[in-house]
């Protein structure tokens, strides 16, 4: 896989604070560049949500009610998250829950392109008993050394490992393009377009 043929390409990760539908309490996004996670570049925000914190939510990221009271409301982030975003392809694993809540958030936001790790595991590691995060961290062993420190279940974390991820599976696959083939969720953004039937006219 030549890394430099690659679009500009964010991981994303967000937390929400467990309401249905939810607030958002943190985004992180992480641009991969040149085969590798590029932390100086990568945007990260918590976010005070309109509505508090539920205790199971808290429990999973650990990111209380009191932990968020000083931080920024969205409407005082939102732009910003919208501009690091810009138009690029984004990534995540099981990527359509990220997409959505973002894209709530974001109207007027659209990647080019999306990847789901989750879809790219599941073609390059068949059979596999579980395709979670932990479980493929666990069978791809990526290098997390210099991932942040606050640990699973936070968005920079979460990000950091599934760029890992990406960046290992896509050594699986020769070109970009064979790539996207597997990893973009149908009707997707990026999705590639079916190839049309010949006609005798």
């Amino acid at each position: 896989m030549n890394f430099s043929t690659w679009p500009r390409l964010l991981v994303v990760d967000v937390e929400g604070n467990g309401c249905n539908p939810p607030d958002l309490v943190e985004v992180a996004a992480l641009p991969v560049h040149e085969g590798q996670p590029d932390t100086s570049t990568a945007g990260a925000w918590l976010i005070r949500p309109p509505r508090p914190v539920t205790p199971f939510a808290a429990r999973i990221h650990g990111l209380t009610n009191q932990v968020l009271e000083s931080s920024p409301a969205w409407e005082e982030v939102a732009d910003q998250v919208q501009g690091v975003l810009g138009e690029a392809w984004i990534c995540g694993h099981n990527v359509s829950v990220d997409y959505r809540v973002l894209k709530t958030h974001l109207p007027n936001w659209e990647p080019t392109g999306v990847i789901d790790t989750l879809r790219l595991a599941r073609n390059a590691y068949e059979g596999l008993p579980s395709y979670g995060l932990d479980a493929l961290i666990e069978h791809i062993k990526p290098d997390l050394t210099q991932a942040p420190v606050v640990g699973r279940h936070r968005a920079t974390y979460d990000a950091y490992a599934t760029a890992q991820l990406l960046i290992a599976m896509a050594s699986r696959y020769e070109t970009w393009d064979q790539l996207i083939a597997v990893a973009v969720p149908p009707g997707m953004p990026g999705a590639p377009e079916p190839e049309k039937e010949a006609t005798l006219w």
